[in-house]
């Protein structure tokens, strides 16, 4: 039986990386995909492989990510060893992009989205407490916030408005749905 992908989306700070986190703690089956990213190592937020562009360029070429795009002026990429992990049988996570969706269900027809949402003023909190981010940036992430997806994508809304304990119920309900 074959893994089933999902791509964790959603604007900055709707919560993707701590619920991802909080589902793995829940059921280690799961496989979380570590991006690569043109950021520095000491950036915070999430664990993350820091690459700088070169390495990056050199990465893509040889085939070392499953996908890739940028994103905020950095390049995001997920590791193509997420294709064994599938062979396997293995639910594999990633935080993705929006702008990777088209690619994702091209190259993965099964692909499930999860679309993590929050209100801007949670989004708007989260981001300051990163402190990665200045006054300015942190609104043009808000202006961005409110996005349609691709149509034709097998989209779960997930709200992680509240308390975390509901959000990370209804992520995992998300991942439930019998396999095809």
């Amino acid at each position: 039986m074959v893994g089933r992908l999902f791509a964790v989306v959603g604007p900055s700070g709707a919560g993707k990386d701590t619920l991802m986190a909080a589902a793995w703690a829940r059921r280690p089956d799961l496989v979380l995909a570590r991006r690569v990213i043109t950021r520095p190592a000491d950036a915070g937020g999430e664990a993350f492989d820091a690459v700088d562009a070169a390495a990056f360029e050199r990465m893509r070429a040889v085939g070392a990510f499953a996908l890739h795009w940028r994103a905020h002026g950095l390049s995001y990429g997920i590791p193509a060893a997420i294709d064994g992990e599938l062979v396997l049988g293995r639910d594999v996570l990633f935080n993705g992009s929006r702008a990777v969706l088209g690619a994702a269900a091209a190259r993965y027809p099964g692909l499930r989205v999860l679309h993590v949402t929050a209100r801007p003023e949670t989004l708007a909190e989260r981001l300051a407490g990163r402190g990665r981010e200045s006054a300015e940036d942190i609104a043009a992430r808000l202006g961005r916030a409110d996005y349609a997806l691709p149509e034709g994508l097998r989209v779960t809304r997930v709200s992680n408005d509240g308390a975390l304990e509901h959000a990370v119920a209804a992520f995992l309900d998300a991942l439930q749905p019998e396999r095809v």
